[in-house]
């Protein structure tokens, strides 16, 4: 059992951060008061090549796995969280076209993510959060081809996509299509509740599918089979998402820690009051913990396993390990930490948007549960 980076992945993180220092780290503080897509970011993430690090060499990736993933995602959202979630979009799209799609669309559509396509995991709905199960997209065949009709909902980086990769129910069940942004029959519109306090990448914003008219071959993987298409590249991604929240927590404690190593109060540095000390090993066992849940996951992805205990395991801990980082630096740190100079609110904000979003924490418990219930069911623990 070895825990330690191989000398590539380490190479690569160094690449990473180079990259996040210099182009992501001095407009993070603007990436979020402006709330739009970091499109220039993004442009510059994928002439490197870092948002197709596990696209295949054949369209143009890097070929690598869950953990040079998890290692883009932890180290640019440490910078900014906003950049993860626009990384992660583009990842949920490439895997599901790599695990379903026919040649002829992948040969398409994943070679124009290295050139630096957008794209948004369209699931939501009106009146359908968390329940993929229920739509009111409905797709129809017509000949050779498929008319959606329907509407999708607080949908993250539609405001620069020009992919959509979109559930809609067929005479048979759940199906999964994709669709371009200029197609006929797509629209976007801006709802009133298009903004959040944090994960600000843009207006989450609604796509409109009216009299869309699809080839054959944009039915993506089996007909019927969506749900579980789209449950199990949600369980891949959510290793990715708890990267995301693992970099917050770690540049959140790192922030905090910086302060008390140089602060004094009463003639000492904050740090040395063990009231203080306790925090800060409570906040780094909460973030090893973390960092391990997150890579271990990862890790057993890279094996073929489909790890969905362990993606939802590492999703709610590290989501909710950030939120406590965020709020421990702003406690520590005084009124410099609830300065709106300082970063804490914003990792506060962004923490816990991703209690929320990406699966919530509740909807992760139940299916923690459901593993749990089936590992003992099956024998499979004492």
């Amino acid at each position: 059992m070895d825990f330690a980076l191989t000398p590539e992945q380490q190479k690569l993180q160094q690449e990473i951060r180079t990259w996040v220092d210099a182009e992501i780290r001095p407009q993070a503080e603007q990436l979020d008061e402006s709330g739009a897509y970091p499109v220039e970011i993004m442009r510059s993430a994928a002439a490197r090549g870092f948002t197709t690090i596990t696209l295949p060499q054949a369209y143009g990736g890097m070929g690598l796995g869950a953990i040079e993933e998890c290692i883009l995602m932890e180290e640019a959202s440490a910078a900014s969280a906003i950049v993860g979630i626009s990384l992660i979009t583009i990842y949920q799209a490439q895997t599901m076209l790599q695990r379903y799609g026919s040649e002829r669309v992948k040969s398409h559509f994943l070679p124009q993510f290295r050139e630096g396509l957008v794209s948004s995991y369209a699931l939501t709905e009106p009146k359908h959060g968390s329940d993929i199960r229920t739509l009111d997209t409905k797709a129809i065949r017509a000949g050779e081809s498929w008319v959606l009709n329907g509407r999708k909902a607080f949908i993250t980086s539609a405001s620069a996509a020009g992919l959509f990769v979109v559930l809609a129910e067929t005479g048979v069940g759940v199906s999964v299509f994709v669709t371009e942004r200029d197609r006929a029959g797509v629209s976007l519109e801006t709802p009133e509740r298009s903004e959040t306090v944090g994960l600000r990448n843009g207006p989450h914003m609604d796509v409109r599918l009216s009299e869309c008219r699809l080839p054959d071959e944009y039915l993506i993987g089996t007909e019927g089979k969506g749900v579980r298409q789209a449950v199990e590249v949600l369980d891949h991604s959510r290793i990715a998402a708890a990267a995301i929240s693992l970099g917050i927590a770690q540049a959140a404690y790192s922030a905090a820690e910086r302060w008390v190593m140089h602060r004094k109060a009463f003639d000492q540095l904050i740090f040395d009051f063990q009231g203080i000390q306790w925090k800060f090993a409570d906040m780094r066992i909460a973030v090893e913990a973390a960092r391990l849940l997150t890579y271990r996951a990862a890790w057993l992805l890279d094996q073929g396993e489909l790890p969905i205990e362990a993606s939802s395991m590492a999703k709610v801990y590290a989501s909710e390990v950030a939120t406590k980082c965020a709020l421990e630096g702003m406690q520590v740190c005084g009124l410099n930490g609830i300065s709106v100079s300082a970063p804490f609110g914003r990792y506060l904000r962004d923490a816990k948007a991703y209690e929320v979003a990406g699966g919530s924490s509740e909807i992760l418990r139940n299916t923690i549960a459901k593993e749990i219930r089936k590992a003992y069911r099956g024998g499979k623990r004492e």
